[in-house]
């Protein structure tokens, strides 16, 4: 008879097969969020991406000047979660949970479990260190960011941590905007996580098992699956679709746009705090589309309200996808090419004074609101060096001038500061705490 070490381990072997044909032929089924009490998981669409080009077995590396999963290539799938740190937490206690989720992200993102062995190795009377849904799936280009919201530094007017003065100046909660209706429950956190992955179950390993050791000293306030990129971050990718069905994030900045990386995205050496040198500020809104009432409305309107053509993304009037802009020219009526309303022209730089941000934008679908409408839309992520002279001056104009908004109501929003990469033995957050 064997003994239950060995039966545990034969169960590990991977024999022929690892499983990845599997997962490319049945494109990632659905899955459902796994962390208790997030609110609105919901489950993750069964397809494969259009964009979807290189091997499945990527591994991002996790340490380096910036943190990974910025300007990496887009990965088709998302689990972000938002945590708060609980009421009675010390300070002691959350750098050693900030610890040890180094250490595990570390390992996950080169496709290792949490801790060596931990999902059958360890003591078979005890709760194993890693679930083990991920024990027969590669890296899959997982790439773990952390951001560190306005609460953590201080909260309630309290200054729970001892870090109140690094709050980073342009770290301040959103303003109200115009065509919103955000529900407390989807916004804000002192702690988020961005887990990007080309599996989905990869990604949503990642953050149960760090909510999982996490437990006592955080509690998942929200969280958001994303299913479908909609936004690419590289020139090897081609631009995806929204659930409008239009091409989105055309005019993305790209990660081998490096001057516009270097003035858009990272916050300078010289910006204030000098510890977030090489960070970034991530905003996070979740959109849902009205979709009920776009699917009723003609072609030619939707694209006059979106100012690209739906079949091949170009601008009005243009032929190619990446063809410029025609702010001038008009309609054999007069009228503009590109509606002063539309879109594309009022998210333009042009028309927004030189702003661009880093759009890492996903899917969403979380069933249905209740009154037989699909609650589903875009989860966008946008990374900026300074979000007070960037994402709000220009969500102001769009949430005031944009046709779109008849058809989007701002639903979840969140603001954070992500930190620079890490050296060789840095932790998470390191720099907050001296």
């Amino acid at each position: 008879m064997s003994s239950p070490d060995g039966e545990r381990r034969a169960r590990r072997e991977p024999g022929v097969s690892t499983g990845l044909n599997r997962r490319k032929l049945l494109g990632a089924a659905g899955v459902t969020a796994a962390v208790a009490g997030a609110a609105g998981a919901g489950v993750l669409g069964g397809r494969a991406s259009a964009a979807s080009t290189g091997p499945v077995n990527v591994k991002v590396p996790f340490r380096g000047d910036h943190q990974a999963g910025i300007v990496t290539p887009a990965q088709d799938r998302m689990h972000f979660c938002a945590f708060d740190v609980m009421p009675n937490a010390t300070r002691g206690e959350v750098q050693a949970m900030l610890r040890q989720w180094t250490e595990m992200a570390d390992r996950m993102t080169r496709g290792e479990e949490t801790t060596s062995g931990g999902a059958l190795d360890g003591n078979p009377y005890s709760p194993p260190t890693d679930t083990g849904e991920a024990l027969d799936l590669t890296a899959s280009a997982l790439t773990l960011t952390i951001g560190f919201g306005p609460s953590f530094f201080r909260k309630d007017g309290v200054d729970r941590f001892g870090i109140a003065d690094r709050l980073p100046p342009p770290l301040q909660e959103l303003p109200k905007f115009r065509n919103e209706k955000l529900d407390p429950a989807r916004c804000g956190g002192d702690i988020c996580i961005q887990a990007c992955a080309d599996d989905p179950q990869v990604a949503v390993h990642a953050i149960r098992n760090l909510a999982r050791v996490g437990f006592g000293t955080v509690a998942v306030k929200w969280s958001q699956l994303g299913f479908g990129r909609t936004s690419s971050t590289s020139r090897s990718q081609v631009t995806p679709r929204n659930l409008f069905g239009f091409k989105d994030g055309t005019r993305n900045i790209k990660a081998e746009d490096t001057a516009k990386v270097d003035s858009s995205v990272w916050v300078a050496k010289g910006d204030d705090p000098a510890w977030m040198a090489g960070g970034t500020y991530l905003v996070a809104r979740r959109i849902r589309m009205l979709i009920e009432s776009w699917d009723r409305t003609v072609l030619t309107e939707q694209e006059r309200v979106i100012g690209r053509a739906k079949g091949s993304g170009a601008p009005i009037g243009q032929a190619d996808e990446f063809a410029a802009l025609d702010f001038t020219g008009k309609k054999p009526d007069g009228e503009p090419l590109l509606d002063v309303d539309s879109h594309v022209r009022l998210a333009s730089a042009e028309e927004l004074g030189g702003i661009e941000i880093l759009r890492r934008g996903y899917n969403f679908t979380d069933g249905s609101d209740g009154f037989g409408h699909l609650d589903a839309g875009l989860f966008f992520i946008a990374f900026v060096r300074n979000p007070q002279t960037q994402f709000i001056p220009m969500q102001r104009k769009l949430a005031t001038e944009d046709a779109l908004n008849e058809y989007i109501l701002h639903t979840g929003s969140a603001i954070f500061a992500c930190p620079p990469g890490l050296g060789p033995k840095e932790y998470w957050g390191q720099a907050l705490f001296g």
